[in-house]
């Protein structure tokens, strides 16, 4: 993850906490001893040994912090106001004695007392700190409140100023940004907003508003945003939903007819124009549903080389409003065989057909699928292996097509239909080719695998015939 945030141009890379653990001071140190052009920073507490961990770790700034509001520092720390200043200072004396940069965050700054909180950062400012930090710890301000503060206190403080909000009101990118309005010189961010509670201020919002919006220069290559949002999810198996902003699935997919009439004549009548889905390396989609227009099912009739006349549209795009107001999602798949049976036109010969497909598991094997096919008539057998039963066979599947086409799962859904353990299940698969075009396909069986597999074959099938 650190080398894919190099990649991406974050400025400063927090990698972690040493003093929490062996194991997080172990990622500390070998993400500082990476190479990256990113600043790596540790995470310390106003304690000599903290710093020491973060020293020992190798890291190119110590991030240190103590709690500042009467609350915080009474019922946590038990510390006066005079202790917790006196500690602050020492401590940014002793990472700087050790000639390395330091911010110093006054934890809960948004609700402790202003003149206090202007005493104690400019004391760390006298000690030599290079950045402070104004952490909205609790997500309680309001943007027109993060901009009075800020601005307050860019009069008193001359170094730069760091924020770090969290999103309990749904509020962090917003404070941020007027936390940068009123002058603060950087904000703290997370990839998908993830952190403590509700999370932090996200940071493809924060950039994309940054640059779009604001007209902002920042160091960020926003061309992986998208892929770095991606790796995350995989990661922590914590799911973007569909329509989050700049990164979800629906980020840029219009369905009203309205819309997608626009977006296919010009995307800028119906997207910011701002922001384009290249821009954050997206894809543009058309979604077809209940809404969808004449233009919209044309179009992407067309690019499977299939062309209804008025008629067979108009009754292609009946069907597919019927099976939409029954809540069914409409795959690519269903739409081109509503059109071949609309226009009595027989479906193309796959390139893929599945012949067999063996799957071996359980808590002493290594998940493995062997697959066997017809790609173009030359008969292929592949193995693989994969973190469950499903993944070993859809790898499998996507490897035994060779040279024929880059082919990458984009979406992959799955939702019991029945219950009980025999329980069939619906499976939706989405696949992406090299040139960014998508297709999906749905399956189902009481059979997972089966179905993953088949919905995947007739995915990719598709996404060959276009």
């Amino acid at each position: 993850m650190a080398t894919q945030l190099d990649k991406l141009g974050v400025d400063t890379i927090e990698a972690g906490f040493p003093i929490a653990s062996e194991g997080d001071k172990e990622s500390v140190q070998s993400i500082a001893n990476a190479g990256l052009t990113s600043e790596v920073c540790g995470l310390a507490r106003v304690l000599t040994k903290d710093i020491d961990a973060c020293i020992d770790a190798g890291v190119d700034m110590v991030h240190t912090f103590v709690s500042t509001s009467d609350i915080q520092r009474e019922h946590t720390i038990h510390k006066s106001r005079e202790e917790v200043q006196q500690m602050a200072t020492q401590a940014v004396g002793y990472i700087k004695d050790h000639g390395l940069r330091c911010m110093f965050s006054a934890m809960d700054a948004t609700r402790t007392d202003l003149d206090y909180l202007v005493a104690i950062y400019g004391a760390a400012e006298e000690a030599g700190c290079d950045i402070i930090n104004v952490p909205d710890t609790v997500g309680v301000m309001s943007p027109s409140g993060m901009y009075n503060m800020i601005s307050y206190l860019r009069q008193q403080i001359s170094i730069p100023i760091d924020t770090h909000c969290h999103n309990d009101f749904g509020l962090a990118v917003a404070n941020s940004l007027m936390a940068i309005e009123a002058g603060a010189n950087q904000a703290q961010v997370t990839i998908n907003g993830l952190g403590e509670r509700a999370g932090n201020a996200d940071l493809a919002e924060t950039v994309m508003s940054l640059k779009s919006i604001y007209g902002a220069s920042l160091n960020i290559n926003t061309e992986y945003i998208v892929e770095t949002a991606r790796m995350v999810e995989r990661y922590t198996s914590v799911p973007i939903t569909a329509h989050r902003p700049v990164v979800g699935e629906n980020a840029f997919a219009h369905e009203s007819g309205i819309h997608t009439h626009g977006v296919l004549e010009n995307s800028d009548t119906f997207e910011p124009g701002i922001m384009t889905p290249e821009m954050v390396g997206h894809t543009r989609r058309i979604v077809l549903g209940k809404h969808a227009g004449k233009h919209a099912v044309r179009k992407s009739l067309e690019a499977a080389n299939l062309n209804p006349n008025d008629e067979q549209l108009n009754h292609i795009i009946e069907k597919v409003k019927t099976i939409a107001d029954k809540g069914k999602r409409l795959t690519d798949a269903d739409l081109y065989a509503i059109a071949c049976a609309v226009m009595h036109k027989p479906m193309g010969k796959p390139a893929i057909d599945l012949k067999e497909l063996s799957v071996m598991t359980g808590n002493v094997t290594t998940p493995t699928a062997v697959v066997k096919a017809l790609v173009n008539d030359e008969e292929r057998v592949l193995s693989n292996i994969g973190i469950g039963p499903v993944d070993a066979a859809l790898k499998a599947v996507t490897g035994i097509i060779g040279e024929h086409a880059t082919i990458s799962i984009h979406d992959f859904r799955i939702e019991a239909i029945t219950g009980g353990s025999d329980a069939v299940a619906e499976v939706i698969v989405g696949v992406q080719d090299e040139k960014g075009r998508i297709v999906s396909a749905r399956s189902a069986s009481a059979d997972i695998v089966y179905a993953s597999v088949e919905a995947l074959v007739t995915a990719i099938n598709m996404l060959l015939q276009k």
